[in-house]
């Protein structure tokens, strides 16, 4: 058996979630997932664990800051209530800001009752998120927390002057996704603006290159000037990550975020919901 912790299984567990694609087999098995992933089941829940242990940790040094913890304490979820976090590798990674945010409030609100689903899928573009709201607004979500439009700024091939979702269309989708879920729920909205990238780490990246796949900070954040822009609250991650990216804060491919950026983001988040910053 090889290792449990085989770097191309952690990559797999942490960003591929079948169970989401296939939206007509949530319900598929552990061994059935392994499977997929060309591992045995027990490489599968020992790595899924891990990444779990890590998130929960990543919380847990978050709230080593007693003014952060009773930030959390101050969020404005009430009991009960259910939050979507909608996006894409950014949102539906095992390490995400979403899922800190769940163990957080696990930690510190558990008698709360409230329920994250997180509706982020990888490699989503914001087309395909309009294609999976009405399943999304059917959860009847009290807050639905958006971040999208990373995966639309990716331009193909030797000469990609195409972005795969040109802005105007960004714009059309991201409007016609804000529409739905007005008419369909009561929900509270948050917008996120999606993160920049290391542009020079993503030109390197072998797997990139072969595929012939580039991303632009000024893509990113024109989508990002798009939300800004909204009503509705705005967690604007630009203002943290920088054009470039922190490197500290991306993974050695230069699209996603690290493990400290993913707490970046889940404090910008916190901060904002509670008031803002203080200085």
């Amino acid at each position: 058996m090889e290792s449990p912790f085989n770097p191309h299984w952690v990559k797999l567990v942490r960003y591929q979630h079948p169970e989401k694609m296939l939206g007509f087999a949530r319900n598929i098995d552990d061994p059935t997932i392994a499977a997929l992933y060309g591992m045995d089941a027990e490489s599968y829940r020992s790595t899924r664990i891990r990444l779990e242990q890590q998130g929960r940790e990543a919380a847990l040094q978050l709230l080593e800051d007693a003014a952060f913890a009773d930030r959390v304490d101050q969020l404005p979820f009430q009991q009960g209530e259910i939050v979507i976090g909608v996006g894409e590798s950014t949102t539906d990674d095992r390490l995400s800001w979403f899922e800190i945010v769940r163990y957080l409030l696990d930690i510190r609100r558990p008698q709360d009752g409230i329920r994250l689903i997180n509706e982020g899928v990888s490699g989503n573009t914001s087309t395909q998120v309009l294609g999976r709201m009405i399943g999304i607004i059917n959860q009847q979500p009290d807050w639905i927390i958006c971040m999208i439009g990373g995966n639309d700024t990716l331009r193909i091939g030797p000469e990609p002057t195409k972005c795969q979702v040109s802005l105007e269309e960004t714009v059309i989708n991201l409007k016609a996704i804000r529409t739905i879920a007005a008419t369909g729920t009561q929900a509270r909205w948050v917008w996120m603006t999606p993160p920049t990238i290391d542009e020079q780490r993503a030109r390197m990246n072998p797997y990139f290159r072969q595929g012939e796949l580039v991303w632009r900070n000024d893509d990113i954040e024109s989508i990002g000037q798009f939300i800004r822009n909204q009503s509705d609250p705005v967690v604007d991650t630009q203002l943290d990550f920088g054009n470039p990216a922190s490197s500290e804060w991306m993974e050695q491919d230069g699209i996603h975020p690290s493990i400290e950026g993913q707490k970046a983001i889940a404090k910008r988040l916190i901060v904002e919901l509670t008031g803002g910053t203080t200085e």
